[in-house]
């Protein structure tokens, strides 16, 4: 079954594909949605106070446009000394790349956190993250449990020096606390915890369980 993914960031396409491996969904992302059927992608404001707000108006602006099912999800950062355990006074939440029209590029993000980090030492930083499927017209699931937010993490000043993934620039100034290294430098896909990728996959395994999809 075709569920929409509300997002034209291939990166984050093909890492929820990864996720939901095994589950009754095929995921089609929104680029190739809206050339499937011939229309238009408008931009959808964004103007929530919390990730989930967001969510909901990315989804709903999505399932207006395409009547099928879609998912958006949505992100905010939230950082810390990682020296003081104080929270940071620039918070980005979920501005972190601004919003609509001064949205930050890849490059322009990773110069913003990596001023961050020598401004304050290493960051800790932690993503809460938010769902929200819309199915049809009556059934709606949503939600911003902590098991999809990410693990925290320390965010570094220096890049990593060969793999950087177009989409997810913070992935390359991105630590495991535990072991002071590059995710990028432990086993394959390991970047997707940051993407608390459990938590997704039990939030749509029990939507398939729910619905009584056949797995």
């Amino acid at each position: 079954m075709e569920i929409i993914y509300g997002t034209g960031n291939e990166a984050k396409i093909a890492s929820m594909r990864r996720t939901l491996k095994g589950l009754p969904f095929t995921i089609t992302g929104l680029g190739q949605a809206a050339a499937q059927r011939g229309i238009r992608v408008p931009e959808v404001e964004e103007t929530g106070a919390t990730p989930l707000e967001n969510a909901r108006q990315k989804a709903q602006g999505y399932y207006r446009l395409f009547h099928s099912p879609v998912f958006s999800c949505d992100s905010g950062l939230y950082l810390w000394n990682h020296a003081t355990g104080e929270p940071l006074l620039e918070q980005p939440g979920v501005q972190v790349r601004g919003r609509q029209k001064e949205r930050y590029s890849d490059q322009e993000l990773l110069d913003r956190y990596v001023g961050l980090v020598r401004k304050y030492g290493p960051v800790r930083a932690r993503y809460q993250n938010a769902v929200c499927l819309i199915w049809d017209e009556q059934i709606r699931v949503e939600s911003m449990e902590e098991d999809l937010w990410g693990e925290p993490f320390l965010l570094t000043d220096v890049p990593h020096p060969t793999r950087r993934v177009e989409g997810f620039p913070l992935d390359g100034i991105s630590l495991e606390i535990e072991s002071g290294k590059y995710f990028y430098d432990l086993e394959e896909d390991s970047q997707d915890t940051l993407a608390a990728e459990k938590g997704f996959a039990r939030f749509f395994r029990e939507f398939a369980d729910r619905m009584g999809f056949a797995r």
